[in-house]
């Protein structure tokens, strides 16, 4: 049969955008035809849309006269919101606004459906669903139920607002009734933020008891919102907090709880963390951290973070392609037991400032520094409260040569001068200073070779040699109490971290790096190292690799394939084959099973306050069971004492319309603060109304 398409001159009035009521309606239909009573008829395949609106039928009636529509099923009625209605008959006014749909189901976006004997369209703005049953799992025609549901003896869809209001609600699992609510509002889907309940969590600890999380999200304007969650059990009375904001140039979070608990009865607990982050003029970036709690054990106990160290602080800085510059004041407070805050540096100010200059007369690159940083003890007492402030800078000049037969030359010369104040400790003088100059000069000649199958390699041999002159300030470590000798610092004229110290003397680095990229299967790299120099240095320990006049060699490496292995690996070999450090890390994806893991082994020294060896594996897991079912394990050993530190398991379920995860953590390890305890967490969220959703959609299938 042919198809007619008519331009129908009827303004329908639809609940749309100005311009879209304005536009005539469009009907597409098999055929079209008006009775004698002056009624347009339209069978087959009939489609009327206009503008986002559209409706499909097997026939449209429509009266010119009443301006009434006689719609016969099935129906498809599309708002072009997201709400999509399914109907075996209706009849609606001519704006499509009021009217009666019978048999009908309505779809949220894609979320949410609701089944009704009947839908009542009122203003277009409102539906009223009579004997309802409301649920985001998808149904088969097999007649097995849903999962959970909730039936209603009417329910209110509220288009404008975006929200459910149901009436004599029950809420079900498959056939057996829950709970009852008189009356329920429920956002809808389609609907970002809104007040009310979020998905609730279940706690059970070895300390705390068992108790319910139940969080309350409040909406605060279109740029800030507050979420409260009590957290109640045997043991707690914690009520926690985030308040969000949004600005036009940056935004600030702050999380916290405030606590009243048995392990502490007469004490008020509870932390605080906050951060933010502002863009301001001229490039500049403003960013703030606070980390605050009440007592050492209170993170432990509940599981807020694994810190235990706390740094608050406040930041100015602009980065530009030539510049960069940078003022920040830190507070820290540890939470370590064995450490004291009096007697650590708790109150740092740190500044820096660098800028590059090309000179087109002489070519390369001139760059200067400038570093200015203070610490304070809050101790008074002499020596163990000893409070520092030194000003740091550095002018070098740097130039690359790359030579025709492929060598390439790196020299570098300048000078730093430092100027150093020693406060409340008798055993140094107050103040210090000197003039460092430096020079440098790096060969490398890089080699590449590509093979038949597309892989290609590259070979480069370095060696650099580099001198500074004077002798160290007599001025205590401070900074520079943990070196680390690494591939990014080999070719360093100083490798360790902070100013306060500085290598002094000739040195010579020499290193290899070699890779291979396929880009069919397997990439590696490889680099080898060592460096030598004219004086040993005191101020490296013996297991950084560094001490004496010729250093441990470097081993690193990495591999890693398309098939989703990727292993990373660093040491320090000395002269007689033993190891003072090394790192393994690893993952490994295959199929349905996810692995990643990590190895540490640190020599014992008590110059590194560390009296014993350090061997400690972390390994954790995942596997999917099948597309709704996964698993996951994680596990810290610490090999040397032959004791676990953490172990933990996890189950989830997910599917189109429920969320659920159940966690089991065991702590093992103890101290004067803290002891071990057991958590059992679990959680379920009701998808196509939780918040906590996310993007990421699962769908099971119907069977035959």
């Amino acid at each position: 049969m042919r198809r007619l398409l008519l331009t129908l001159l009827v303004a329908l009035g639809l609940p749309a955008a100005a311009q879209d009521s304005e536009r005539p309606a469009v009907l597409v239909a098999d055929d079209l035809f008006i009775t004698r009573d002056r009624e347009l008829v339209a069978q087959g395949n009939v489609e009327a849309f206009q503008g986002t609106t559209r409706i499909r039928a097997s026939a449209i009636r429509y009266n010119d006269e009443t301006g009434a529509l006689v719609i016969e099923g099935p129906i498809v009625l599309n708002d072009g919101d997201g709400t999509v209605i399914l109907a075996d008959a209706a009849e609606l006014d001519q704006g499509l606004q009021n009217g009666l749909l019978r048999g009908a189901r309505m779809v949220l976006n894609q979320q949410v459906q609701m089944a009704a004997v009947q839908i009542d369209r009122v203003e277009g703005r409102y539906s009223q669903l009579y004997k309802t049953a409301v649920t985001s799992c998808k149904t088969c025609n097999d007649g097995e139920l849903p999962l959970w549901q909730i039936r209603a003896r009417r329910v209110v869809h509220d288009t404008e607002a975006k929200q459910l209001y149901f009436d004599d609600a029950t809420f079900h699992i498959r056939s057996v009734p829950v709970f009852y609510l008189p009356r329920l509002r429920l956002p809808d889907p389609t609907l970002d933020r809104a007040d009310g309940f979020l998905a609730p969590s279940i706690r059970t600890t070895s300390l705390l008891g068992t108790g319910l999380k139940l969080p309350y999200f409040i909406t605060l304007g279109e740029s800030r919102d507050l979420t409260l969650t009590p957290y109640l059990s045997s043991s707690t009375r914690t009520l926690e907090f985030r308040y969000r904001q949004a600005f036009t140039n940056g935004d600030i979070e702050f999380n916290g709880a405030y606590t009243r608990d048995d392990q502490l009865p007469d004490e008020t607990r509870g932390y605080l963390f906050g951060e933010g982050s502002f863009e301001l003029e001229r490039g500049y970036k403003l960013s703030f951290t606070i980390e605050a709690v009440s007592d050492s054990s209170y993170f432990t106990e509940y599981g807020y973070s694994d810190d235990d160290r706390l740094r608050s602080d406040l930041t100015l800085s602009r980065a530009r392609r030539d510049s960069f510059v940078r003022t920040s004041l830190y507070n820290f407070e540890t939470l370590r037991p064995g450490e004291l805050n009096s007697t650590l540096p708790t109150v740092v100010i740190d500044g820096e400032f660098e800028r590059r200059f090309f000179p087109k007369a002489w070519g390369g690159e001139l760059r200067f520094g400038l570093e200015a940083h203070s610490h304070w003890r809050s101790s008074d007492v002499d020596v163990i409260g000893r409070d520092v402030s030194r000003i740091n800078g550095s002018l070098k000049y740097l130039r690359r040569f790359t030579h025709r037969s492929g060598l390439v030359t790196d020299a570098q010369v300048g000078t730093t001068f430092n100027f150093f104040d020693i406060t409340q400790d008798d055993t140094f003088a107050q103040n210090h200073s000197d003039i460092a100059p430096f020079a440098a000069v790096g060969l490398s000649y890089p080699m590449a070779r590509r093979e038949a199958g597309g892989a290609s390699q590259v070979l480069t041999p370095v060696v650099q040699l580099g001198w500074t002159d004077g002798s160290r300030l007599d001025i205590p470590n401070e900074e520079s109490t943990r070196v680390e000798f690494d591939q990014g610092n080999i070719l360093s004229l100083s490798r360790f971290p902070r100013p306060d110290r500085r290598e002094r003397g000739t040195t010579a680095a020499v290193a290899v790096n070699w890779s291979r990229f396929d880009p069919n299967g397997w990439d590696t790299y490889v680099a080898v190292g060592q460096v030598f120099r004219s004086i040993s240095d005191p101020a490296f320990t013996d297991t950084s690799g560094l001490s004496g006049v010729r250093s441990d060699v470097l081993l690193a490496g990495q591999i890693k394939n398309n098939a989703g292995l990727s292993l990373t690996a660093r040491t320090l070999v000395d002269s007689d084959f033993d190891i003072s450090k090394a790192e393994l890390r690893g993952g490994w994806s295959f199929g349905k099973t996810t692995v990643e893991g990590t190895y540490v082994w640190l020599e014992a020294d008590t110059e590194e306050d560390r009296t014993e060896a350090i061997s400690e594996v972390s390994l954790d897991g995942s596997y999917d069971i099948n597309k709704q079912w996964s698993a996951s394990a994680d596990v810290r050993y610490d090999v040397q004492n032959s004791t676990a530190a953490t172990a933990g398991l996890g189950l989830t379920y997910n599917n189109e319309c429920v969320s659920v995860d159940l966690s089991v953590r065991r702590r093992y390890t103890s101290s004067t603060s803290v002891e071990p305890s057991t958590d059992i967490g679990f959680n379920i969220g009701l998808r196509g109304f939780s918040a906590s959703n996310g993007t990421e959609r699962y769908e099971r299938s119907c069977g035959k």
